[in-house]
């Protein structure tokens, strides 16, 4: 399985691309921006998008969502809880002084549960609100892999005080999801370095006692 992990956009976003080497399919997570980086690895690697899935709808991990859309012809799947930020893409780029992105169009709902597949590998939704309401995750078991967007960084967690976020939501959605996973899951946040679930359990200081 082909992963790359490229940092996009002003605020940096880890955006993956997911390539399968045999059926030369793909599926591309939290397109922020800088779309012709994100095709410059789609060409090289002379795959196709198959699925467009955004973590959530702040504006530096959707920006490139409509142009990447209008390329490839890949669905994109957003959970619905999300929909007011999506709504306030203008209001968003306010906050960083950049202009505001084409909208793009939710072709289906990242619902809890929803799985995607990309050959032999499933990109199980994991629903973890409290960063904003529609907060997902990917889990792979085939990759050992958990997409974390800004649920969970290393030595760190997903600001709860911009719209939609919820502090107890956001301690729920560990313990009663992420903390299930593997110690040794690697997670790929939405900004930063990768870490693994147990050295998050371990030392990251938000999430002691729970």
């Amino acid at each position: 399985m082909i992963h790359v992990i490229l940092p996009v956009g002003l605020l940096q976003c880890n955006c993956s691309v997911f390539g399968e080497e045999q059926t030369h399919e793909a599926i591309v997570i939290d397109p922020g921006d800088e779309i012709d980086k994100i095709t410059e690895v789609l060409n090289r690697h002379q795959l196709k998008v198959t699925a467009i899935v955004i973590t959530h709808a702040h504006i530096d991990h959707i920006a490139g969502a409509h142009k990447l859309r209008a390329l490839t012809g890949a669905p994109v799947y957003l959970n619905q809880r999300d929909k007011e930020l999506l709504d306030a893409l203008d209001v968003q780029a306010r906050w960083l002084g950049v202009a505001t992105p084409d909208r793009t169009q939710i072709d289906s709902a990242a619902s809890d549960g929803t799985v995607l597949r990309l050959g032999e590998a499933e990109f199980e939704v994991l629903h973890t609100p409290g960063h904003t309401q529609g907060s997902l995750c990917l889990w792979i078991p085939q990759q050992n892999k958990l997409i974390a967007g800004d649920t969970l960084f290393r030595d760190s967690v997903g600001r709860t005080d911009l719209p939609g976020g919820n502090s107890r939501q956001l301690l729920s959605s560990f313990k009663t999801r992420l903390f299930d996973l593997p110690d040794d899951a690697i997670v790929i946040p939405g900004h930063g370095p990768n870490t693994t679930i147990g050295r998050e359990k371990q030392r990251n200081p938000f999430l002691q006692g729970l």
